[in-house]
């Protein structure tokens, strides 16, 4: 659907710009836009490297390990459905921490992994488990301690103070992950 829509919306840029006779525009920002693209991409390949690179440190280390201990109560609430030594919960710890630490370009292939592992515990591979959502929703809100990729973006664009946004960021992510959590857990089971 996604795909249509953005379709829909080049093709009437297009269409406005040849009305108007700007079709030199659309040239000019394809050219720009696409070389702003592959810098900013570039950019983050060193935060992504270095978070991907602790993160498998603290997994080898036994620190991921450590974090689960820890937050077992948390993650048995949220993911009943998902046995505690399950190497679900160990992905899922994994994508929650890097998250919250503002990586969440380096928790996508966590969370891709977490899903995967989610899915060997479902029936019904055509349908999504409880866990799944709950997980799709975490991940989605997750909570931004240090938000590093929204700091990056700042500095780079010349902020006088980048991190001036970290306590308005805890707060907001804050709120829509337990928004989000009580949703799913309302949700639970009425579609059955």
């Amino acid at each position: 659907m996604i795909n249509y829509i953005w379709f829909f919306l080049i093709f009437i840029s297009i269409v406005v710009s040849v009305l108007n006779g700007n079709i030199n525009v659309i040239n000019e920002s394809i050219i720009k836009d696409a070389e702003e693209a592959v810098k900013f991409a570039i950019s983050l390949i060193g935060i992504m490297s270095i978070w991907m690179g602790l993160i498998n440190i603290a997994e080898k280390s036994g620190l991921i390990k450590s974090f689960s201990k820890i937050l077992t109560p948390i993650t048995s609430f949220l993911f009943p459905e998902v046995p505690k030594n399950h190497p679900a919960m160990s992905a899922i710890v994994m994508n929650m921490v890097t998250n919250m630490f503002g990586a969440g370009n380096s928790a996508t292939a966590i969370g891709i992994k977490a899903m995967e592992e989610m899915n060997t515990l479902n029936k019904n591979k055509k349908r999504s488990t409880n866990a799944m959502c709950m997980f799709l929703v975490i991940n989605m809100s997750s909570i931004q301690i240090v938000p590093l990729t929204i700091l990056k973006i700042r500095a780079d664009a010349g902020s006088v103070n980048p991190t001036e946004i970290i306590g308005t960021s805890l707060v907001a992510t804050t709120v829509s992950t337990i928004v989000g959590i009580i949703a799913v857990k309302i949700l639970q089971g009425k579609g059955d």
